[in-house]
C-alpha cells in the first residue's frame, strides 16, 4: 500500500547521504545517511544531543544542510522544499497547540488555515476529537489538559491533512505510561492507514515497541542500524541475569561467573542482580552449577536476549537516557541562533 502511495517514485520515503550540520564549534549532525521504508516507523535512537532533532529539522526543510543531500518522498529538501512541505507534518517535542482555544478551535484554526471551508474544517475536527478519544474534553481550553491529553492533540493537529510521512520528535519524553501506550497506538494507526513514520526517541524501549528498523545515533554519527533483533544479535547471542538470595556473596558469584562463563559480569543497581553478555549459552549450565558447588545461593535466573539498553551501553559505552548536558544545552543554543539568523 505504501508503494502505491507514491506512485512511480521510490519505495524509500527517506534517503539521505552525509548529512552534516554544524552550530559554531558543534558539529551536531556528522554525516548521517538514512533509508527509511515507505509504510514504516523508523527509529532514531540517542540520548539529548545526539542530533536527533536537528537531523529531523533538515528532513523537514526546517535547516539547510552545510554538506551532504537527502530526498523526501521523492524530492530534494533543498530545491524541492515546497513540495516536501506539501506531504510531510512534523510533531516536535513540544505542544504547539494555543493554549487559550479549546481542542476543537484549535483543530478548526488549523483546518481553515490549510484550505478546508468553514464545514469542512468542523467536520476534520469532530473526526480528530474521536479519533484521538478528546470529543469529551473538545470545548475546554487546551490550558485544562493534561500532558497526555495535550500530547495527543498535538498530534491529532499534525493531521488535519493527513501527511504521507511525520515525522515524530520524542512524542512521549515526560508522560505517563498510560499517555505513552496512547500515543503508541495512534502511531500503529497511522501506519495502518499507510503514513511513514520517523520516530526519535530517548526511550529504547519505544523503539522496541514501534520501530521496524532502528538507527542508533551518538554524537552526530549513525553507529548502528537494523531490526531490534539485528542490533541486539550484534552484541551477543544472549543475555544471563542472575540474582542471588545474599547480597553479600555478590562479589564472590560475580568472581566465579567471570572465570565460568569467560567474559565480563556487571553489577546491577539491584544489590543481588548481576548480567552479562554471553555467546555460548551452553556455558551459562556449569557456570550456575559452579554456584552451588561454592554455596551462593541463586533465587533467579534467565537467559535471553539482550535488551537494547545493553545494546546501546555496548555500542556508546554511556546509557541512551541521560540527563541533559552542556552538548545539548549548547547544540539547542545554537539552533536558536540559528533561527533568530
Amino acid at each position: 500500500m505504501s508503494d502505491q502511495r507514491l506512485g512511480s517514485q521510490s519505495p524509500l520515503a527517506i534517503e539521505a547521504s552525509g548529512l552534516v550540520k554544524t552550530f559554531g564549534s558543534t558539529r551536531a549532525v556528522d554525516g548521517v545517511d538514512l533509508a527509511v521504508r515507505a509504510g514504516t516507523v523508523y527509529g532514531f535512537l540517542g540520548p539529548n544531543g545526539a542530533g536527533k532533532t536537528t537531523t529531523i529539522r533538515m528532513l523537514a526543510t526546517l535547516l539547510v544542510p552545510d554538506e551532504g543531500s537527502a530526498q523526501v518522498l521523492g524530492h530534494d529538501i533543498v530545491s524541492e522544499a515546497d513540495a516536501v512541505r506539501s506531504k510531510v507534518s512534523l510533531t516536535g517535542q513540544f505542544a504547539s497547540v494555543d493554549d487559550e482555544l479549546t481542542g476543537r478551535e484549535n483543530l478548526v484554526l488549523l483546518g481553515r488555515l490549510l484550505g478546508y471551508d468553514k464545514t469542512q474544517a468542523k467536520a476534520r475536527a469532530d473526526d480528530l476529537l474521536d479519533a484521538f478519544e478528546l470529543a469529551d474534553a473538545a470545548g475546554r481550553q487546551v490550558e485544562t489538559y493534561s500532558g497526555g491529553m495535550r500530547r495527543r492533540l498535538d498530534i491529532a493537529a499534525s493531521l488535519v491533512v493527513p501527511p504521507e510521512l511525520l515525522f515524530l520528535d520524542e512524542p512521549t519524553t515526560g508522560l505517563d505510561p498510560r499517555s505513552r501506550n496512547q500515543v503508541w497506538e495512534i502511531v500503529r494507526a497511522l501506519v495502518g492507514q499507510g503514513t511513514s513514520v520517523l520516530l526519535t526517541t530517548q526511550y529504547l524501549d519505544e523503539a522496541d515497541q514501534l520501530a521496524n528498523r532502528i538507527a542508533v545515533v551518538d554524537h552526530g554519527k549513525v553507529i548502528a542500524e537494523g531490526t531490534s533483533a539485528e542490533l541486539k544479535a550484534s552484541v551477543g547471542s544472549g543475555s544471563v541475569h542472575v540474582r542471588l538470595g545474599d547480597a553479600d556473596r555478590r562479589p564472590e558469584a560475580q568472581s566465579v561467573l567471570t572465570a565460568n562463563l569467560g567474559v565480563p559480569v556487571n553489577l546491577e543497581a539491584d544489590p543481588v542482580s548481576l548480567t552479562a553478555r554471553v555467546d555460548d549459552p551452553e556455558r551459562v549450565a556449569g557456570a550456575l552449577g559452579e554456584l552451588a558447588r561454592a554455596g551462593v545461593a541463586v533465587s533467579e535466573f534467565s537467559l535471553g536476549q539482550p535488551s537494547l539498553d545493553e545494546v546501546f551501553l555496548a555500542l556508546t559505552g554511556h546509557p541512551a537516557e541521560v540527563p541533559e548536558d552542556d552538548d545539548d544545552t549548547r547544540e539547542r543554543a545554537d539552533e536558536d541562533e540559528e533561527d533568530a539568523a
